[in-house]
């Protein structure tokens, strides 16, 4: 079997090209039979659907080649026709079985009443809960992959005061898991993921478990503003085209490509609409508010 061309590493590439040489390895790979589709279930847990939203808008691969070519999809809350008990005895059929599939979930994982307060189905009559869920089907995949803020470490769902008791989904499962963080994923993030997955098994991650290929540098340094931020020149104002670190920037701490990368169709990013809010570091959203500080770092008035 002749191996796929070794991905260079991000430092060699442009992230856009990191993606396109993914997607184009795996499409030749998928096409050739050199590799084979393999089953994914996407769960949704506590959270607010964003990341399927986010992955509507993937490109090179775009979410059609996605779904029809790379993988089958057996689950998603959102996006299966079959819905309740169909949609469920799918669910249950491929977790007592001994077929190979990835997990991917989005959300938080609620615990208070033993997870009642996010439920997924029924079965035979009773409640399923996103705990349940969690736990079964983490317990049979082959790879899992926390799509986004809330499933990395709780996000937004966990954000004080936390009714629900929500936590990351390492905080359930005594394995390791791929983690993605922001809200929502870029859809490279996760579908590039998806791509080195069936081509080279798992990517490189950081000491955080996320792959390297797209958080490995920080906002700050890949920024298009960086040179108004070296030459001291800042936004009072919202909309203003200078550095934004004045203003609550959390570029300085944040890892991940969104300079380069860019969203729908790398046409804009968060910098560009005057906001970085750190949605892809730890502890978001509680640890990055308030997302706008006017006036932070100035010297008070005498």
């Amino acid at each position: 079997m002749n191996e796929p061309d070794v991905i260079l590493p991000p430092e060699s590439v442009t992230a856009e090209s990191v993606a396109k040489r993914l997607y184009r390895a795996s499409h030749d790979g998928l096409q050739s039979g050199r590799i084979a589709r393999k089953k994914l279930v996407w769960l949704e847990l506590n959270g607010c659907s964003g990341n399927i939203i986010s992955l509507l808008n993937g490109f090179q691969p775009d979410f059609e080649y996605a779904l029809s070519k790379m993988v089958d999809l057996i689950y998603s809350n959102s996006l299966m026709v079959a819905d309740g008990p169909q949609a469920m005895e799918r669910l249950f059929k491929l977790a007592e079985g001994n077929e190979e599939f990835i997990l991917a979930i989005e959300g938080a994982v609620a615990l208070k009443n033993d997870g009642m307060y996010q439920l997924v189905g029924k079965k035979d009559g009773q409640p399923v809960t996103g705990l349940q869920a969690a736990k079964m089907l983490g317990e049979k995949a082959s790879e899992i992959i926390a799509v986004g803020a809330c499933a990395v470490d709780g996000g937004p769902s966990a954000a004080s005061p936390n009714l629900s008791q929500s936590v990351g989904l390492h905080s359930v499962l005594n394995r390791k898991i791929i983690k993605l963080p922001g809200c929502p994923v870029n859809p490279d993030w996760f579908l590039g993921t998806l791509a080195h997955l069936l081509l080279y098994g798992k990517p490189e991650l950081d000491e955080l478990s996320r792959p390297k290929l797209f958080y490995s540098t920080l906002i700050h340094d890949r920024c298009p503003r960086r040179p108004f931020f070296d030459r001291g020149i800042f936004s009072e104002n919202l909309g203003e085209p200078y550095c934004l670190f004045k203003l609550g920037c959390r570029g300085p701490v944040t890892r991940v490509d969104c300079p380069t990368r860019q969203w729908n169709g790398h046409v804009s990013w968060p910098i560009a609409a005057s906001t970085c809010i750190g949605c892809a570091q730890p502890g978001f959203p509680d640890r990055m508010a308030p997302f706008i500080s006017y006036n932070s770092t100035r010297e008070p008035e005498k």
